[in-house]
């Protein structure tokens, strides 16, 4: 009798502890509340998570939009002064330096840069959210093109410029910080190091020594660019050819080759072409003007452009012939460039950059940028420096290049226009 109680009671006992027991619940399946299971994150929510320190921002298109404005723009500035000469940028980098600068304006220089930069209707939130999405994505677009781009922060020692300003570009630029003793020649050496590093040694140096005296600070962007063409350009097939230049002069010129299916399009103004790099994901884009590139450069804008961009289509049978060359362009002061876009107050001497320090304004921004185009495709790489001082007181189709054409290095899926050019000399 005792044997069959105690039995039972074990029994009990069993039965008690696996009612007890909390149910086993997978890693990669986590608990869910059953009545909220389907709702996604609120648009706050979502921003929290961006609050931390690696931001992977917020899809604009406001700013892909504002970047091709502002492409055009000052490419069409630039046009103005260096009309017979060959141009080489990267408003990418330009409009990144700018904003960082931005980050720090108040009052009329903030306004006057975000008109000239298109970023009206855009919070300072909005846009430092699309840049470090637009900076994400650039960076892992395709695994067979090297895209970077680095911004960094170099301020005097002992200057103090206010906290909220470097964490804000550190946070959504993942722009580096460091101060450093202006005075030694080994400030100048660590920050184009800096440079000859990030641009993959295309740009060694965009400060000149001796940095002086009133000099404070250095925005600075690099913007670093490597692909292989989809389909390659055979090597056997260039040849020497000549290239008509804008003065009217012809000289030779190794004109690269190739016939298939290519991206094509031509209307009463021009011929267009699209060469694919990696996998497909950004493109090189050549444009062949009918009459005179720079009276054509002068009618473009961002509304034409997308034209261009829209009405590509492939086309089976192209001949296809553009040179082989290298240009490099800069270093380019664009103070005056950026005043007629309406960037004036911000190098004055009533400049408002009171969110990184009191009475410093902009100094000198320049810009320096190389290309290095041939049958494997291109490398190329832009520097902007923004110097901050103190103030004193505040037929059969065929696409053949041999006369002036236009080029630009795109994103295909954004439409971000990263480099941009035009070459008119055979040189």
């Amino acid at each position: 009798m005792k044997r069959n109680i105690y039995i039972i009671m074990l029994i009990i006992i069993a039965m008690f502890i696996a009612g007890c027991t909390f149910p086993v619940i997978p890693i990669d399946e986590p608990a869910v509340d059953d009545q909220n299971h389907s709702e996604s994150p609120s648009e706050e929510e979502a921003n929290e998570s961006n609050q931390g320190d690696d931001v992977h921002g917020v899809k604009d298109d406001r700013l892909v939009a504002a970047n091709q404005k502002f492409s055009w723009d000052l490419f069409k500035k630039l046009n103005e002064e260096d009309a017979k000469e060959n141009i080489f940028i990267s408003p990418f980098s330009i409009s990144s330096a700018l904003t960082m600068a931005m980050n720090g304006a108040e009052g009329k220089t903030r306004t006057e840069m975000e008109k000239a930069l298109h970023y009206d209707g855009m919070t300072r939130e909005d846009i430092n959210l699309a840049y470090a999405w637009e900076t994400n994505r650039l960076t892992n677009l395709d695994k067979k093109v090297t895209l970077r781009n680095a911004n960094s922060i170099w301020t005097r020692n002992n200057f103090e410029i206010k906290k909220d300003f470097v964490e804000m570009n550190q946070k959504y630029l993942s722009a580096e910080a460091q101060a450093l003793d202006f005075d030694k020649p080994s400030a100048t050496e660590t920050i184009n190091s800096w440079v000859d590093e990030k641009t993959n040694g295309l740009i060694p140096e965009i400060v000149t020594p001796p940095i002086p005296q009133d000099t404070i600070m250095y925005l600075i962007n690099a913007i670093y660019f490597k692909g292989e063409w989809t389909t390659e350009f055979e090597e056997k097939e260039t040849k020497e050819q000549n290239f008509h230049s804008l003065d009217g002069s012809t000289g030779r010129v190794p004109m690269m080759r190739r016939n298939g299916k290519i991206d094509y399009f031509q209307n009463e103004e021009l011929k267009a072409v699209r060469l694919p790099y990696g996998d497909e994901k950004i493109s090189m884009v050549l444009i062949l003007p009918h009459e005179d590139i720079n009276q054509w450069i002068h009618g473009m804008d961002h509304d034409k452009w997308k034209e261009i961009q829209e009405n590509l289509r492939p086309v089976s049978d192209v001949e296809l012939q553009i040179p082989k060359f290298k240009m490099e362009y800069g270093k380019k002061e664009l103070k005056e460039v950026l005043s007629g876009l309406g960037i004036m107050e911000a190098f004055s001497q009533t400049a408002d950059f009171s969110g990184i320090a009191d009475n410093i304004l902009i100094s000198s921004i320049l810009h320096k940028a190389v290309v290095d185009v041939n049958e494997k495709g291109t490398e190329a790489a832009a520097v902007t420096s923004i110097e901050v001082k103190v103030t004193s007181v505040r037929e059969p189709v065929s696409f053949i290049a041999d006369r002036p054409f236009f080029f630009a290095i795109v994103d295909n899926e954004a439409g971000s226009i990263l480099f941009m050019g035009k070459k008119v000399t055979n040189q």
